[in-house]
């Protein structure tokens, strides 16, 4: 982005709403650190995603305090937390609610009432995602999209802010029910939780054989939060950065116009539209976070993987040579010009524009 436009950008932002984002992600960073030890990057992804009104996939193997960190994150939050354990004889209903026949004591008259399952949550903790049938999946997966759930003909909205985090065990897979594709896309990111390092994990061996309680302060109220989304919203991307999107996300479609020759190689399948502004509003909630009232390539670079890992299929090939969808993003960001002029000037990407 040019001096010129920056400077209309940082015009354009509320500052002082924008200072609150910081110091808030601040704080928040401060109080999970008291319960959680490490895992910086995985905090900051899950916060982004609230901010950016979206859901997440974690994945790692147990013992890695996924479901302490999504509850102690809730209560920095002041928001209602719901942990679901999923498993192969859950039906939609459990997640949703149901009808149930209840006498009218005023009346004497019998009538349906709706009693609402545990996705009526602010955060919502889907603990093995993939334990669960596909129809308990898809119940799960449509209350993300439309925010709401129909019983009996009948429309519930959820309630707001609302956030799903959906755990899947990677070393583990027999008697499971893998996501579709294209139900994996309903979420913003997939993240993954590695093992803490050395110092780390002494600490945590230190604070969890002890008498060590640690108490964490509200930060944000949901009504903040809101407030929160809706500035995010707001903040101004250059047309540079959206072709810099829509470049790397156009590039892991197979058979498109200026498709690198290893995209074509190693994958089966692309990243659709939602890779786009998955992307944007990541973008848009990093750069408040880290003080910037405009988003550059710099965030788009540091969410590309998280937004992508998911929606893109490598084939066997790629398999057989140990390509991970990770490999295959790094590939197409180091081929792909960050700075306007290189990016505008170059013949291959002259054709992705015009398709």
């Amino acid at each position: 982005m040019s001096e010129s436009a920056t400077e209309a950008a940082e015009m354009d932002v509320d500052l002082e709403a924008a200072r609150h984002l910081q110091d808030a992600y601040n704080n928040l960073r401060k109080q999970v650190g008291r319960v959680i030890v490490g895992q910086d990057e995985v905090i900051e992804l899950l916060l982004i995603s609230l901010f950016s009104r979206g859901h997440c996939i974690l994945e790692g193997v147990p013992g890695l305090a996924k479901t302490l960190m999504v509850s102690t994150l809730a209560r920095c939050l002041s928001l209602e937390f719901t942990r679901v354990q999923f498993t192969p004889d859950m039906m939609p209903a459990d997640i949703t609610g149901t009808e149930v026949i209840a006498e009218n004591k005023a009346t004497g008259d019998r009538e349906f009432r709706f009693l609402r399952g545990p996705i009526f949550s602010n955060v919502i903790l889907a603990d093995e995602i993939n334990r669960t049938p596909p129809k308990t999946q898809a119940a799960l997966l449509e209350a993300m999209q439309e925010r709401q759930v129909t019983i009996g003909g009948k429309r519930h909205a959820l309630d707001n802010p609302f956030l799903v985090l959906a755990t899947q065990n990677p070393i583990e897979q027999e008697g499971t029910y893998p996501l579709p594709e294209a139900q994996q896309d309903r979420f913003m990111f997939k993240v993954f939780v590695s093992y803490p390092s050395f110092d780390e994990e002494f600490s945590v061996a230190r604070r969890t054989t002890s008498t060590e309680h640690s108490e964490v302060d509200r930060v944000l109220s949901g009504e903040e939060i809101i407030k929160l989304q809706d500035f995010v919203r707001q903040v101004p991307i250059s047309d540079h950065v959206v072709r810099y999107v829509l470049s790397i996300v156009r590039q892991t479609r197979i058979g498109e116009v200026g498709v690198p020759e290893f995209v074509t190689e190693w994958l089966s399948w692309g990243a659709g539209p939602r890779a786009v502004q998955y992307l944007i509003l990541g973008g848009k909630a990093r750069a408040l976070l880290h003080g910037r009232s405009f988003v550059s390539t710099e965030d788009i670079q540091a969410l590309a993987r998280p937004v992508l890992r998911h929606r893109i299929v490598t084939n066997f090939s790629a398999q057989s040579e140990g390509i991970t969808p990770d490999k295959v993003v790094e590939r197409i960001l180091e081929e792909t010009p960050d700075n306007e002029g290189a990016l505008n000037n170059d013949p291959r990407f002259a054709q992705i524009f015009k398709a």
